[in-house]
């Protein structure tokens, strides 16, 4: 079974590829704001699965005037074309920004939508089958690129416009469906790191019952837990019985593993660490040669510029029983004793006192700086005396809410892989669309 659908190259296509402003008013560090009238798109801001706005920075309306090219419409698609290339975001209605810009290292494509749906093109620039063109005709090592007379040689498939819109509904369902998932992860995991902050960052139960009140949402046997006033130590506060103590004194900072030369194991590239939430989205298997090495429960640290700048970091579920997986030498790992729960790992490292300081502690040249291990170590962290239960409460209150995030994650993974098995399928002809849709509906 074969479609009919006509195969044409990008410069054919009706499609523009839009470049960026290169010209002498590109925007200097100086012209950035953490708010302001038009956001300009940074590497970060672009990923493997859409837009990320964490992390924005914007131009003011005077600069954004003086720029001639790069300017977003809605329905246009964003390509990163240097360095990590082959990353895309669709800048459809659900945007929150009317006015962005791109930067240098992307590229625009705007379909004709009179012969090219806009969604369509975009789940076929994120499938394999353009990114496996896209890797093919990128050029150097250090900084991988791909310029436009390259892509325009990219081939593409061109159905009728109906079956276009027919299989982006399809795909795009599937994508809403994610997209759910993820903002169910979000919120559940900003619930554990507010628990976190407010218990051993701010201390507010503490707080509370300083001043005669009850802690608000805390049941009374958790609520006793807490002492009820704080004492001045060394110019900060702590809660009364508590300590301040260096990180390594209560983590495993890069605990021995062991992984056979040579032998096949997981492996977690920095590629696929994730800037949001705790759950990568996917690995794969490599014989071991060198690099971290971990297990389930540990945390995983970028510790590298500028993955530790963009947050990249990772708790560890995802591997079979009794495996150790493995990855690059740039992670620093981190496993609390007991009682600890390993989850307190993960949430310090995305508290923002910690990434502050790691970021304060890096090291070496401009272009390649890192923290140390043993900085991490040094790491002040204020916990109550060996006698308190408090760490059992916490593991069982954050748990059950990670153990919510990896049933989603595990959900979207699938999804992922139906979403991205289904379009090649369509383009091959051995599947049709109402097979596709019976075969989406089922997970939907």
């Amino acid at each position: 079974m074969e479609n009919n659908w006509e195969f044409i190259s990008f410069s054919d296509a009706p499609i523009d590829i839009i470049d960026g402003d290169r010209g002498r008013n590109y925007p200097k560090q100086d012209d950035f704001f953490p708010e302001g009238y038009c956001l300009f798109l940074n590497t970060g801001n672009v990923t493997s699965e859409g837009f990320d706005f964490n992390n924005c920075s914007f131009i003011t309306q005077e600069k954004d005037n003086q720029l001639r090219k790069g300017k977003l419409l809605r329905n246009d698609i964003v390509l990163t074309t240097r360095g990590t290339i082959g990353n895309t975001a669709f800048f459809n209605q659900k945007v929150p920004y009317e006015n962005v810009r791109i930067n240098s290292g992307m590229v625009i494509l705007r379909p004709d939508s009179k012969y090219i749906e806009p969604q369509f093109l975009y789940m076929y620039v994120r499938s394999k089958l353009f990114k496996n063109q896209i890797s093919s005709l990128s050029t150097g090592s250090a900084q991988p690129q791909i310029p436009i007379r390259d892509l325009n040689r990219i081939t593409l498939p061109l159905p009728p416009k109906s079956e276009q819109i027919a299989i982006a509904a399809i795909l795009g369902a599937l994508d809403d469906k994610i997209e759910l998932n993820r903002k169910m992860n979000q919120t559940l995991e900003e619930m554990a790191r507010a628990i976190f902050k407010s218990w051993f960052i701010d201390f507010d139960p503490v707080r509370y019952k300083a001043t005669g009140q009850e802690p608000p949402g805390l049941a009374p046997h958790i609520a006793d837990l807490f002492p009820d006033k704080l004492r001045k130590t060394d110019g900060s506060e702590l809660p009364d019985g508590w300590h301040s103590t260096n990180l390594s004194d209560i983590v495993h900072v890069n605990p021995p593993r062991k992984v056979p030369k040579g032998a096949l194991a997981t492996y977690l590239d920095m590629a696929n660490m994730p800037t949001q939430g705790p759950s990568p989205l996917s690995w794969t298997k490599r014989h071991f040669s060198s690099g971290m090495k971990f297990i389930n429960g540990d945390t995983l640290v970028a510790r590298i510029t500028p993955c530790l700048e963009n947050g990249k970091t990772a708790f560890i579920d995802f591997l079979d029983k009794d495996e150790t997986g493995w990855g690059s030498t740039e992670y620093i790992v981190l496993r609390p004793h007991d009682p600890i729960p390993p989850v307190f790992a993960y949430l310090l490292a995305r508290n923002n006192s910690f990434r502050s300081y790691a970021i304060q502690q890096m090291s070496g040249s401009s272009g390649r700086q890192r923290v140390t291990a043993k900085s991490i170590s040094m790491f002040k962290v204020s916990v109550p005396n060996k006698e308190n239960k408090i760490f059992d409460v916490f593991g069982k209150v954050v748990n059950s809410l990670f153990d919510k995030i990896s049933n989603n994650m595990q959900q979207i993974r699938t999804l992922t892989e139906i979403r991205d098995t289904l379009l090649p399928k369509l383009i091959s002809g051995e599947l049709r669309v109402p097979d596709a849709e019976r075969i989406a509906s089922r997970y939907l």
